[in-house]
């Protein structure tokens, strides 16, 4: 896997050189899925395939949601925010996002004091 942003995407971003937040949504219901990270390297693939490919920060490696699981996310659209330091991807989610099973990463809730 080698892939590389043209020069007018790397130019919208902060700082190429650094790991790009990159929040994960359901294209349809709008719910938030997953946050993961993209390199410049990640970003250029999904741009290329339509596959979500993430940098895991723990294995230091290019990682492609869904190559071992199956639950892939194939992405509908992609935006860059205000500061051009953080990513959101539209995706249509199969499977589960999160490794532990549930449909969203974000499924434990805290309580705000009253």
């Amino acid at each position: 896997m080698s892939a590389q942003l043209s020069p007018a995407v790397t130019a919208l971003l902060k700082d190429p050189e650094l790991l790009i937040p990159a929040i994960a949504q359901d294209a349809l219901s709008g719910e938030v899925l997953m946050l993961a990270y993209m390199n410049t390297e990640s970003l250029a693939l999904t741009l290329e395939t339509g596959k979500a490919t993430y940098w895991s920060r723990s294995r230091n490696e290019l990682w492609e949601k869904g190559a071992t699981s199956g639950h892939t996310q194939r992405v509908h659209s992609i935006s860059l925010d205000c500061d051009g330091d953080a990513l959101l991807l539209k995706v249509e989610q199969s499977g589960s996002a999160c490794h532990t099973g549930e449909q969203s990463c974000f499924h434990r809730d805290i309580e705000l004091a009253k």
